[in-house]
């Protein structure tokens, strides 16, 4: 999860430089999800809805606007990107969890498993 302060140019300056790390540390096939934080002081904003969203699409990454302190959009940005791992290594792998033998394949309803992610509670 890549973040940027909204009211911040250096901060989304500074993506660049976040996504050489993950680059150079991760696997080629991590998952990225872009994400503009404090979208509550709208009037501070320097960076736009647009360039968000544009900076996301460049690099094949999902864009949330969230607020941290009044908690817009942050679970459902948590919940997408856990669906969306989910659904990347179900069709990785054809299973979701050997531990709890839950398997997956053709014929099971992906996004019913799916649903069960955003019953868990984030603190």
């Amino acid at each position: 999860m890549l973040v940027y302060d909204i009211t911040d140019l250096e901060s989304f300056e500074n993506l660049n430089y976040w996504l050489y790390e993950i680059e150079k540390n991760a696997p080629k096939d991590v998952y990225k999800i872009l994400v503009g934080n404090k979208c509550d002081i709208k009037n501070e904003r320097k960076i736009s809805i647009e360039q968000g969203k544009e900076f996301a699409q460049k690099y094949g990454m999902k864009f949330f606007e969230t607020s941290a302190k009044n908690a817009t959009n942050v679970t459902e940005g948590f919940c997408t990107m856990i669906k969306d791992i989910i659904n990347i290594n179900c069709k990785k792998n054809d299973i979701i969890n050997k531990k709890n033998n839950i398997k997956i394949d053709d014929s099971d309803n992906v996004e019913n498993i799916n649903n069960t992610c955003c019953n868990i509670q984030l603190y």
